[in-house]
């Protein structure tokens, strides 16, 4: 006999302050994609679009780590303790990091994801935070107290470093730096983690700083973690923790110029070349991404990352831990889970709205006769006025498809089309939205069968489910044709095992009728198939039946069985660890799903479910070890959960619960 052992104290759990049972669970993740990264910590994101490369510094690692598209990791460059901040060159050949404790800015040569070369920046500078404009790379740098503004020249045949370049001295520690090329020679800078906050604008086009405008305060905010210019080199956008909202800030004063409104507590923000604004928020409970259209103030996308963890809350988004792709096909965040594991999600097309699309046309109609083509465009973003769609049939004259034309969309989102179809049989019409920058595309289509006339064929049972061996009686039915009543049935049982076979061939009774019997000892799909005659078109219909496993389970070990509570207890003595025997259909790669509930507060509670291989015969055994509680309700069930107990062959089965409880 073949034993497993499930500890009582985790299948038993029982939180006593509240009488009832805690389970958690991970809920499925709503990015398009993750990957685990091997980082301990995170500073700054950026996305190289030449070589399709994300490069993560890790301070606490002291390490680049580079991953592809996909998150899969390809590189690492060591050696950089206390790597912060991290800024890619125009023509995305070099990544250039601050590495606070090595008092160096590191050029790493994106090709190969190495070290390219080290300027020192000069004894305790700690430099975090790097830019590009104006022709050089300016960065932050300073310890508390000694925060100020540095540039690395590398237009000469030596490398120059300036310090202390921000002569107003602003800055109390080390100052968050921002550049767009939509604004050359201009740096913006913020003072992170301060409160109040402060921001500053400088013109560096000379060589040096020269500051043209400053705030404190700005916007009542406090806590900046991060900052983005614009493309177009207006605005600049802030994720400070308060106030609940992505601040933004004309550079040319610094006076308030709108906000994206987002949740507690905002830390990342990062924009596309074509103004799409990627917001994140430190959020456990509410999404944590925000994609905004350039001015809009409602999102067009909203993430909740998922709960990687062991916490009531979700993985929350990692401080400046978002960036996109150069063609914005995809935004790039980091995430971390409350055991500090971190992951890269690739979110695909976030700045383009959902968009829904749908067309209808006559089930049948005449040929030689117009008819119209209508229905609805609808997005979660405000479409432009004009916008229109594009129709294309395909018939038999015409089986790669012509174009129509197009027709415009009104301003509920409705459509109509107009068109005369020539040939006859089946005749597809097919509805394009293309989208555009900030709006997703889709297709729709709809199928209108001009003479013949169409042969009604259905097939009886669909979505029935039924015991293990029944015998079943599937009864195709054939509506009016002209001279053909002959009728194909073919069964296909659910698992790559099974091909499709031919069950029943033959001419249908008057009634138009033909039937098989069959008995089921897994789902099917069963399709009547017509083909048709000279004035009916063909025909098929299909009718997929479940059917449920054998399942059996069994306690031992107990000492006494008896009536209570309507259900019959299995008593065992807390020295007693029982023995729970499950017997299920076999199937290659099969497991059933062992749940354990507790009885508190007037309801049963969930206190453990696990999915467990069986074993040879499609039998288990599985032994609950440990120390529980007593007199206290338990009940234990075996079932068959359809994809989720390994494969898809039967539909879900619930055994009997089996009711137990320990006594001392």
């Amino acid at each position: 006999m073949r034993i497993r052992t499930l500890p009582a104290a985790t299948a038993l759990a029982v939180l006593f302050s509240s009488a009832a049972l805690a389970v958690t669970s991970a809920a499925p993740a709503l990015a398009d994609s993750s990957a685990v990264l091997p980082i301990t910590s995170t500073g700054d994101v950026v996305v190289d679009g030449v070589h399709h490369r994300v490069f993560i510094s890790d301070p606490a690692g002291g390490k680049v780590v580079v991953t592809d598209y996909s998150g899969t990791v390809v590189g690492t460059v060591d050696s950089l303790p206390g790597v912060r901040g991290l800024e890619l060159s125009a023509d995305s050949n070099t990544l250039y990091a601050a590495v606070q404790k090595a008092d160096a800015i590191v050029a790493i040569d994106t090709a190969t994801a190495t070290e390219a070369h080290r300027y020192p920046t000069g004894d305790g500078t700690g430099p975090e935070y790097p830019a590009l404009t104006g022709g050089r790379l300016w960065f932050g740098y300073g310890a508390s107290g000694d925060g100020n503004i540095g540039s690395l020249d590398l237009s000469g045949a030596d490398p120059v470093v300036t310090l202390k370049q921000d002569t107003t001295r602003t800055w109390y520690s080390a100052p968050v730096l921002g550049s767009s090329a939509g604004a050359p020679g201009t740096l913006v800078a913020g003072a992170p983690g301060q409160s109040p906050a402060e921001l500053a604008v400088y013109d560096v086009s000379s060589g040096a700083a020269n500051r043209t405008a400053y705030v404190f305060d700005p916007g009542d905010s406090s806590n900046l973690t991060d900052l983005a210019v614009t493309p177009d080199g207006k605005d600049v956008v802030t994720a400070s923790g308060a106030p609940y909202k992505h601040e933004v800030f004309k550079l040319a004063d610094l006076s308030e110029d709108g906000s994206y409104p987002t949740n507690p507590y905002p830390n990342a923000v990062d924009i596309a070349p074509d103004g799409a604004v990627a917001a994140g928020t430190f959020s456990w409970y509410d999404p944590d991404v925000h994609v905004f259209v350039p001015g809009g103030s409602t999102p067009v996308r909203e993430y909740d990352f998922p709960n990687t963890g062991t916490s009531s809350g979700s993985d929350t988004l990692a401080a400046s831990g978002l960036a996109w792709a150069p063609d914005a096909s995809r935004l790039f965040a980091v995430s971390y889970n409350d055991s500090d594991v971190y992951s890269l999600r690739v979110l695909t097309d976030p700045a383009k709205a959902d968009t829904t699309l749908t067309a209808t046309v006559p089930a049948t109609a005449p040929r030689a006769k117009s008819l119209s083509v209508t229905g609805t465009l609808t997005s979660s973003a405000a479409l432009p006025a004009g916008t229109t769609v594009s129709v294309t049939r395909t018939d038999a004259e015409s089986p790669a498809g012509r174009t129509l034309g197009t027709a415009t969309v009104g301003a509920d989102g409705s459509y109509t089309f107009a068109d005369t179809p020539q040939a006859r049989g089946k005749v597809t019409y097919t509805v394009t939205y293309a989208g555009d920058a900030h709006h997703a595309g889709a297709t729709a289509t709809g199928t209108v069968n001009v003479s013949p006339s169409t042969a009604a064929l259905s097939l009886n049972n669909g979505g029935k489910v039924y015991a293990y061996d029944s015998a079943v009686k599937f009864t195709a039915h054939l509506g009016t044709t002209y001279k053909n009543r002959k009728v194909d049935l073919y069964a296909d049982p659910y698992g790559g095992d099974k091909p499709e076979k031919l069950v029943k061939s033959g001419t249908v009774d008057s009634s138009g009728n033909l039937s098989v019997t069959l008995t089921l000892t897994r789902d099917t799909k069963l399709t009547a198939k017509f083909a048709g005659d000279t004035r009916y078109t063909p025909a098929t219909a299909t009718s997929t039946v479940g059917t449920r496993v054998r399942v059996s389970s069994a306690l031992s070990g107990f000492y006494t069985s008896k009536k209570a509570w309507n259900q019959t207890y299995r008593y065992f003595r807390k020295s007693k660890d029982p023995v729970y025997d499950t017997t299920m259909t076999a199937y290659k790669g099969r497991k059933y799903r062992a749940e354990v509930e507790l009885y508190s507060q007037g309801a049963w509670r969930a206190t453990h479910s696990e999915y467990l291989a069986l074993g040879s015969g499609g039998k288990d055994t599985l032994e609950l070890t440990g120390t529980p509680p007593t007199n206290v309700r338990f009940r234990i069930r075996s079932s068959y959960v359809d994809t989720k107990s390994g494969d898809n062959v039967n539909s879900t089965t619930y055994g009997s619960w089996k009711y137990f409880l320990f006594t001392g």
